[in-house]
């Protein structure tokens, strides 16, 4: 009879094995080398000591659903619902709180900055002068005007970094990039994974290459489970960063005990916990110390708001005791 730690040591080997096959069998990432050095230079950029003679803290925020191409020349995919608002919105809120961001969000997602803007053509915020020149509507001046003046403020301040994804093999290869070019900050470095991640996919190799045909009859495709990546980030890509992981659910008598499975299988600080017909107003912190609820409160501040407020004090608290370790150890 195979001991417990046999089959563990099994289980580790076959899901190194099922990610080693998921990075090689992936496309190439499209203008990786350039992705790749861009965000290396942001985070350079804001390694560079601060007035306290530390780094400034980095945190990449994931936002947005991956999808899962059915052909290698893609025509139709398998979609994950999100707006990707969360994200968006936190972001904003990093940001006012001196964090720098790295945004891998889903191409046509919310945007930072962006959410206030009617959701209407941006052609619709433009009128045409009698001289032909070209103005912001007063109806919507004040909104463009702001959403312009924090956006730039932000990229021209060195505290946001936007990095697009689409699919499952861009999403997971962009996101090793980035834990590896944060690795480096130690604690200081964050990440709040609100994308939702695909848990299927169909192997590169897998895939037909062309259009499939509806002509061939009834689709009858076998997905592959994506390796959970959430176990390497915090043991080898990035284990000292803080790191937040969100859990959606329709059913909310599993809500809170799927958080807690997930805090303590893959290791994450913190699990925030979202009921789908309520995850706008109010969203559950998990802890290995206990849960926290948080709400939209009568000062009519977003639920986001509070949130970030509180992880930002957990990501002190993290700090700190990290580095009591390090003078300890």
């Amino acid at each position: 009879m195979d001991s417990p730690g046999g089959a563990a040591a099994e289980d580790q080997q076959e899901f190194a094995g099922r990610v080693k096959s998921f990075f090689e069998s992936a496309p190439p990432l499209v203008d990786g080398e350039n992705v790749s050095k861009k965000i290396a230079g942001f985070i350079s950029r804001n390694r560079r000591a601060s007035e306290e003679g530390r780094p400034s803290r980095v945190v990449c925020v994931t936002s947005g659903g991956t999808t899962v191409p059915l052909e290698q020349r893609c025509v139709r995919y398998i979609d994950n619902f999100s707006s990707g608002h969360r994200g968006a919105t936190s972001t904003e809120y990093f940001v006012k709180a001196g964090y720098a961001v790295i945004f891998l969000h889903r191409r046509g997602a919310y945007q930072p900055y962006c959410r206030y803007l009617p959701e209407d053509s941006f052609l619709d915020f433009f009128e045409v002068t009698e001289g032909s020149a070209i103005r912001v509507c007063e109806s919507h001046a004040k909104e463009v005007t702001r959403a312009i003046r924090d956006y730039r403020a932000a990229v021209d301040g060195g505290l946001l970094l936007k990095v697009p994804f689409t699919s499952i093999f861009e999403y997971l290869q962009i996101l090793q990039i980035v834990a590896g070019s944060m690795k480096p900050l130690g604690s200081f470095g964050m990440f709040y994974l609100a994308a939702a991640v695909s848990d299927f996919y169909v192997p590169w190799e897998s895939m037909a290459e062309h259009k499939i045909q509806s002509a061939g009859g009834p689709l009858d495709m076998r997905l592959a489970p994506v390796p959970k990546m959430l176990s390497l980030l915090r043991k080898e890509w990035a284990p000292m960063a803080f790191c937040i992981s969100f859990k959606l659910e329709t059913d909310s008598d599993i809500l809170l005990k799927k958080a807690d499975m997930a805090l303590r299988k893959y290791g994450m600080h913190v699990v925030v916990a979202n009921e789908l017909s309520t995850r706008k107003k109010e969203v559950v912190v998990v802890t290995e110390t206990g849960k926290v609820k948080v709400r939209t409160d009568e000062q009519h501040r977003e639920v986001e708001e509070k949130l970030i407020d509180l992880l930002i004090e957990q990501h002190s608290h993290y700090i700190e005791e990290s580095e009591k370790d390090a003078v300890n150890g």
